[in-house]
C-alpha cells in the first residue's frame, strides 16, 4: 500500500466517487476528472432526478447514489471520494469517507474553521490516507505567469501585491451560497476569498497581520458580497485582495509591484467560461490558452492599460493538472497538489478576517 491507501503499482484506472452534481460537481470536477487518464468517473452521488440524468447523459455507464452513505458500504471498489456538496457538508462527509478508508478530494473550503481543518488533517495521517483540498485557481493562466515572474526575479523584490476576483451581480441569486446562515459557510469571505488568499500564501508564504472590510451591499442579500483583505506577510510584501459581486466597473485581476517592475492583467481565466460552455479538456485541442489580448504587462513608470508596459505572453491555465497530481499521489505516495494544512493556513487567515470585519481592528496571526 502506498502512503495514500492505494496499492503500489495499480494498473487500471482508479475509480472516482463525486458527491454533488451541481455547478461545482457537473461543471468542474466530472469534466475534469475525466480528462485524466488513470482516473475514471465511477460513481455520482446526488438525489435530484435532473441532476441523475444529466451524469448519465454525460457519462454513459456512470453508477448512480442517491447518498454519500451507499458509497461506504463498497468502498473496497472505489479508491477517492469527491466531495463537491454544499460547505456545510464537507466536514462530515469527509470524515465519514476517511472513516471507511477512502482518500479524499474537498472542494474549497474544506471547513469553517482552522481548527476543523487540522482535525481532518490528523484523521487522515491517522488513517494513512490522501486528503486534499481543491483549489483551482492555482492553475489559472494568469497566475501560473505571475508565479513565473516571482519566481525569475524579473519583478525584483515584490512589495505589493493586489489581486481582484470582481464580479458585476447585482441581484442575489439566492441559494446556500449566499445564505446568511453560519451553518452554511456562505458569503465572499469563504467563496471567493479562499482563491484569492490561497494563492497570496502559495506566493508569499505565511501571513502575520490581517485587517479586513466586509460589507453586504444588495437590497435581499444575506452574506457579505463587497470584501476587502490586507494581509502584511512574514517576509514584508502586503497584499491587498478584494473580492466583489457589486463592481460595475471591473479592476484589474493583478497588479504586482516590485523593486525592478511592475506586472498588470486584466480578465479571468478561460477554464471556468469554457467549462460552463459544455467545452471539454483533452481530445488535442488547445486549453486555457489566454487571448493575446489579455495577456499582461510587465514595465515600470508606465500606464499598461494604455499600452505601456510590454506583453508578457500568458502560460496556458491547466486545471486538469490538479487531478494529474493527485492521480500520481495516489499511486506513487507523492504529495498531494494542495494539502489540507495548505487549507488550513488559508482559513486562519479567513478566520482573522471575519474577526477584524466585524470588530473593526487588526487581527495579528499567531506562527505556526
Amino acid at each position: 500500500m502506498t502512503g495514500n491507501g492505494v496499492p503500489r503499482g495499480t494498473d487500471g484506472p482508479l475509480a472516482v466517487a463525486l458527491v454533488g452534481y451541481g455547478v461545482a460537481g457537473s461543471v468542474f470536477h466530472a469534466p475534469l476528472i475525466a480528462a485524466v487518464d488513470g482516473l475514471v468517473l465511477d460513481t455520482v452521488v446526488t438525489s435530484s432526478g435532473t441532476r441523475r440524468d444529466q451524469a448519465t447523459a454525460e457519462f454513459p455507464g456512470v453508477r448512480l447514489a442517491s447518498s454519500a452513505d451507499e458509497l461506504w458500504g463498497r468502498a473496497d471498489e472505489l479508491d477517492l471520494v469527491v466531495i463537491a456538496s454544499p460547505n456545510r457538508t464537507h466536514v462530515p462527509l469527509a470524515t465519514a469517507a476517511l472513516r471507511a478508508g477512502l482518500p479524499v478530494v474537498v472542494d474549497k473550503p474544506l471547513a469553517a474553521t482552522a481548527a476543523e481543518a487540522r482535525e481532518l488533517a490528523a484523521l487522515a495521517a491517522d488513517r494513512g490516507l490522501l486528503l486534499s483540498v481543491f483549489n483551482n485557481r492555482r492553475w489559472d493562466g494568469d497566475f501560473l505567469t505571475l508565479a513565473r515572474l516571482v519566481a525569475s526575479g524579473e519583478l525584483g523584490v515584490v512589495q505589493r501585491f493586489e489581486s481582484r476576483f470582481e464580479r458585476w451581480r447585482p441581484r442575489p441569486k439566492g441559494g446556500w451560497r449566499e445564505s446568511g446562515d453560519p451553518q452554511e459557510i456562505g458569503g465572499l469571505l469563504y467563496d471567493l476569498g479562499s482563491h484569492v488568499v490561497d494563492q497570496a500564501l502559495t506566493l508569499f508564504g505565511p501571513v502575520v497581520r490581517v485587517y479586513a472590510e466586509a460589507d453586504v451591499r444588495r437590497v435581499g442579500a444575506e452574506a457579505d458580497d463587497d470584501t476587502f483583505f490586507a494581509l502584511t506577510h512574514a517576509n514584508g510584501v502586503r497584499s491587498h485582495l478584494w473580492v466583489s459581486s457589486t463592481a460595475a466597473l471591473l479592476g484589474p485581476r493583478f497588479r504586482v509591484l516590485g523593486s525592478r517592475a511592475g506586472f498588470v492583467s486584466y480578465g479571468l481565466d478561460p477554464q471556468e467560461a469554457a467549462l460552463r460552455a459544455g467545452r471539454r479538456p483533452g481530445g488535442g485541442e488547445p486549453w486555457g490558452v489566454v487571448d493575446e489580448a489579455l495577456w499582461g504587462r510587465i514595465g515600470a513608470g508606465e500606464s499598461p492599460p494604455a499600452g505601456g508596459g510590454e506583453p508578457v505572453p500568458s502560460v496556458p491555465g491547466d486545471y486538469p493538472a490538479y487531478y494529474e497530481l493527485v492521480a500520481r499521489a495516489l499511486r506513487e505516495g507523492t504529495p498531494p497538489p494542495v494539502t489540507a494544512e495548505q487549507a488550513a493556513l488559508t482559513l486562519a487567515i479567513l478566520e482573522a478576517a471575519r474577526l477584524s470585519a466585524r470588530e473593526g481592528i487588526t487581527v495579528e496571526v499567531p506562527s505556526e
